[in-house]
């Protein structure tokens, strides 16, 4: 029987709006930042931390089952059941350094990151660019422009494009980029194509045989609805026999029954994306409250979810229609993430506002960043533009 410690039992539909732990008063809209904790997750996270303080609490055998059980389920739910694909990382920014490590630019080369991309995904292409005499150019869009049509004016007005690294909705505000789009340009190039969807993945659909990334990395927190500390690289079959992992961790090797580690031969990898598995992070409570966050995310669907919150950030910009603030909308944006363009003699008394009355968000230099969680009514979203128009 599995510890249920391990495998907590996901919270149906219907109690979606009571799954978080959240403040009796106030909104969370910061689901960008970080997902609030499950409620059930949080309570087995505790039980769990008791359990640990019994040596031998855990066989070591069902501890490696719970490893393989937490990669099949978001093989499962996010990346069309390819196991082997998978391997744990302790972070998008080690992911991705995974993927500049194994596809380095050479003198001369381009690096195409979006302007104002999450610094992650920026800074080791900026130092790999400095390593080799290779350089970094961003797409930035022009009046008028899409973020996509930007992406894909940069792609093809860069000579010796050998990387793009992009998201699929900026983190900023939310707007989307149209990645059936952009891959076909990307590969037109003959570049790599590296995808961070640590602001997408469980939400908006992912289409790996479509767009032939070479890796995509995701936190396990956000739109997962897991923990820090454990995140997901996926590796195309490339460089599941060749690639190079940053840390040579005995999870990532295959010992034998014995357990042997002889110094004349390493132990050869694991199969497949496992190589990349990194130390340290496989400790039973991250792989309880990721597997936990993943069974949730199974449970309640991301179409569904997407769908959900569509439904609210689209209640946004009719509010904001209705009041005449439709200047204040983010124009293309994803389902779960938006943008207020608030006036900038405005901007220090709404976030004052938001702060009074406790709507939980992320303030930029232009606005305000809103990403809604699933149990968000359309009710508290209108409300939400009338404090707005009032500030």
């Amino acid at each position: 029987m599995p510890d249920a410690r391990l495998y907590p039992t996901p919270v149906q539909w219907e109690q979606r709006h009571t799954a978080f732990v959240l403040p009796a008063v106030g909104l969370y809209l910061d689901g960008a930042a970080r997902s609030p904790r499950l409620q059930h997750l949080q309570a087995a996270a505790h039980a769990l931390i008791d359990a640990e303080a019994t040596p031998g609490w855990l066989p070591y055998a069902e501890w490696l089952d719970s490893i393989e059980a937490t990669r099949t389920l978001a093989a499962q739910v996010l990346f069309n059941d390819d196991v082997d694909g998978l391997a744990m990382v302790p972070s998008a920014a080690h992911g991705l350094a995974v993927a500049a490590h194994n596809l380095p630019p050479q003198r001369g080369d381009a690096v195409l990151v979006l302007d104002g991309q999450f610094p992650s995904n920026l800074l080791v292409w900026q130092q790999r660019c400095v390593d080799v005499g290779a350089q970094v150019v961003a797409a930035q869009p022009r009046a008028g422009e899409s973020l996509t049509d930007a992406v894909l004016r940069t792609i093809a007005d860069t000579p010796r494009l050998a990387i793009a690294t992009l998201s699929h909705c900026d983190w900023h505000d939310g707007r989307l980029l149209h990645l059936d789009a952009i891959a076909d340009a990307v590969h037109a190039r003959g570049a790599a194509l590296v995808l961070d969807l640590s602001q997408s993945l469980g939400v908006l659909p992912m289409d790996l045989a479509r767009w032939r990334p070479d890796f995509v990395v995701s936190v396990g927190y956000k739109w997962l609805m897991g923990t820090m500390g454990l995140s997901w690289l996926w590796a195309s079959p490339r460089w599941r026999d060749s690639g190079i992992p940053l840390e040579h961790h005995w999870v990532a090797r295959d010992p034998g029954p014995d357990w042997a580690f002889p110094l004349e031969a390493m132990p050869s990898y694991r199969h497949g994306a496992r190589r990349f598995d990194a130390g340290g992070i496989a400790d039973p409570l991250r792989l309880a409250m990721t597997h936990g966050g993943l069974a949730q995310l199974h449970a309640w669907q991301p179409a569904r979810i997407a769908a959900s919150l569509g439904e609210i950030t689209g209640a946004l910009d009719a509010a904001l229609d209705a009041c005449g603030m439709s200047d204040w909308k983010t124009i293309g944006h994803a389902p779960h993430i938006t943008g207020l363009r608030v006036p900038v003699d405005r901007l220090e008394a709404l976030i004052v506002a938001f702060s009074a009355h406790g709507i939980a968000c992320s303030p930029r230099p232009w606005g305000v960043r809103l990403a809604p969680m699933v149990g968000v009514r359309a009710e508290q979203i209108v409300q939400v533009v009338k404090i707005a128009a009032d500030a």
